[in-house]
Parts: structure tokens; C-alpha cells; sequence
């Protein structure tokens, strides 16, 4: 609630209005709404690397005890992003091989990022601990989005 400033109030009243003045009125559910679909369209240019080898649904015929990394590939029609998941980093490899920055993002944002040298490899360090995509993007301008990595 606004009101103006009229001349004649006490030190209080004064007070008063200032104390109104900087508690923030609730957002509209609308307004909320409206900035969460525009940050879901941040990516929308990236070209979308989809899911095509998971180590971890592979079948351990051979092996007694389960691997200690798990791999991970995603392609699209120009690129593919070989990842390695171990327990203290994400190691990946950008083919074709293009310097640029590599972060694993969740829904609230960016938990880690790296950049990518010129042989198209990069570490991510810490590894997260919840589900996460990788947003690559290349020193030619090019954005590349993974499917969700569930650690």
C-alpha cells in the first residue's frame, strides 16, 4: 500500500509508511508462472543431445562387482558428448573436439562448471549429487543441451 508523504507526520507515522514501503507485496501466481516459462526458453536454440549408450544399463554378465564409473553418450545429428561419471568428477570429451564451457544445470540453475579445451575435453569437479543436464557451449557459438544424467 502506497500513501504520499505528507509534510505533517510524526517521526512514527513516518516510520510507519517506510516499514510499508519496503515489505514486498506477494508476486502474483501469474507473474511467477510467466518467469519460470521464460527461463525454460534460455536454451531453446541448443541443439538437443539425446541419450544413446548408458553403461549402467548394460547387463554385468561378466563382472562379479559393479563398475566403479558409468558412462554415459548423448548425440545429435553434429555432435556427441562422451561422459564418464566417477566419484569425484564428470569427465567428458566433446566430439568434434571444440574449446568452450561445459555446466551441469538443475532445475534451479548451474551447480558446476568448466571450460572445455581445445581436444574437446573438460572435468567437472565436484560431480552433483542430484539429477542434472550438461549445457555446452563452443567457442563457434554453438549451445548443446544433454538429456537429464542421474548420478
Amino acid at each position: 500500500m502506497s500513501r504520499m508523504v505528507d509534510p505533517d507526520w510524526t517521526d512514527d507515522e513516518l516510520l510507519v509508511a517506510l516499514r510499508d514501503a519496503l515489505v514486498p507485496d506477494d508476486v502474483p501466481q501469474a507473474f511467477v508462472e510467466a518467469g519460470k516459462a521464460a527461463y525454460s526458453w534460455r536454451t531453446i536454440d541448443a541443439e538437443l543431445a539425446e541419450l544413446t549408450f548408458d553403461s549402467a544399463l548394460e547387463p554385468l554378465a561378466v563382472r562379479s562387482e559393479s563398475a566403479v564409473l558409468r558412462s554415459l553418450t548423448f548425440a545429435s545429428d553434429e555432435w556427441t558428448i562422451e561422459i564418464e561419471l566417477t566419484p569425484d568428477a564428470v569427465l567428458g570429451q566433446l566430439d568434434p573436439p571444440e574449446p568452450g564451457t561445459v555446466s551441469a544445470r538443475d532445475d534451479a540453475g548451474k551447480l558446476v562448471s568448466s571450460d572445455i579445451d581445445e581436444l574437446g575435453f573438460f572435468a567437472l569437479r565436484p560431480p552433483p549429487d542430484t539429477p542434472y543436464r550438461l549445457v555446452c557451449s563452443t567457442a563457434s557459438g554453438t549451445t548443446i543441451l544433454t538429456g537429464w544424467v542421474t548420478p
